[in-house]
């Protein structure tokens, strides 16, 4: 029988033993050959999300305590390097694994051979299972990364940097999921995800060995083509896609929020966020560069070892002036006397 609304859903496996609990809100759907059942968002996936965050912080230390910690021990890094190593390691694991489950799922989906699928038949009010699935255990890591700042004993410095990326993070996959924009979130995800997974992978590289920054040179040519296409999709699906659509009325009982002003509302934090992301790369290179150059312009700028003068050559204890010996004080050297024997 078809599962109920707010139903306990329970999978085990007999190898992993691996427990999921989801309690959704779903609802069956007819199709050609069978009904499908969908889920849509409600309250109760706040409590899904709680056991996941916990499930991710045991996870996290897991791949703390038997990879980064092991590996880290052999690099012999400084404080400041530890943390950003640490930082970078855990983050290379999470792109790693949210790149291949979103590509997996937008292929699936058939939202990539299909970009009018993106906007057409809006709101997308009811998911499949795994486009859910995904979009609950996102919002879980980055809430987990809230406490991680203080279980990793991060420092006061790097706090409001790393806060600002948790809660840029938050907001857009929360805003997708909420507006029921998830299969445009799903593509943003893909491309925002492969290019920090090549910056976090460039840093491990760069701390294994200083000289290695070709896949900097590869991350920075890969981030602006990514805010492009970024901005570029974002566009095409909510100010021409959705503006076609005849359903544009609000209305939040059935998941619609497709109105001139909602659709400018996210197309205006969308393009914030990417020009913001565009300057602080723009200040970083910017940076990295002066120093660069600053660097050269010292190494010129050291002076040649001092000459001593032609006419003064120093021979042990003294030196030759005018064809004369002199001592080191300018006085001529004392003859030793012979003695007769």
């Amino acid at each position: 029988s078809c599962p109920q609304a707010g139903d306990i859903l329970v999978v085990v496996t007999a190898k992993t033993a691996f427990l999921f609990i989801l309690p959704q809100y779903n609802v069956s759907v007819p199709t050609a050959d069978s009904e499908t059942v969908h889920y849509h968002y409600g309250p109760k996936d706040l409590v899904t999300i709680l056991f996941y965050v916990f499930i991710t912080i045991i996870l996290h230390a897991v791949v703390q305590e038997y990879i980064l910690d092991k590996i880290s021990k052999r690099l012999h890094l400084s404080k400041v390097k530890h943390s950003k190593f640490n930082e970078s390691g855990q983050l290379v694991v999470f792109h790693l694994s949210s790149v291949v489950w979103c590509f997996y799922v937008v292929v699936t989906e058939g939202y990539l051979t299909n970009p009018r699928s993106l906007w057409e038949d809006y709101p997308h009010v009811y998911l499949p299972f795994q486009v859910k699935f995904f979009y609950l255990c996102q919002l879980a890591y980055w809430l987990h990364a809230l406490p991680e700042l203080y279980f990793q004993k991060v420092r006061k410095e790097e706090i409001p940097r790393q806060l600002q990326y948790i809660c840029l993070y938050l907001v857009h996959i929360a805003g997708a999921y909420l507006l029921n924009l998830s299969r445009l979130g799903l593509i943003l995800l893909l491309l925002q995800y492969s290019t920090e997974f090549l910056f976090h992978m460039a840093r491990l590289f760069y701390f294994a060995d200083e000289n290695n920054e070709k896949l900097f040179n590869a991350w920075a040519a890969v981030f602006g083509v990514t805010r492009l296409f970024i901005l570029t999709l974002a566009v095409l699906a909510i100010g021409f896609g959705l503006a076609r659509i005849e359903n544009q009325a609000f209305d939040p009982e059935k998941g619609n929020f497709n109105t001139l002003l909602c659709r400018l509302c996210v197309l205006l934090l969308v393009c914030a966020a990417q020009a913001w992301l565009m300057w602080r790369f723009i200040h970083s290179q910017l940076r990295h560069w002066r120093e660069y150059w600053n660097e050269q312009s010292a190494k010129r700028r050291v002076p040649a070892a001092p000459r001593l003068p032609a006419r003064l050559v120093k021979r042990e204890s003294g030196y030759h002036e005018n064809g004369v010996v002199k001592a080191e004080n300018g006085t001529s050297p004392r003859t030793k006397k012979l003695k007769s024997p």
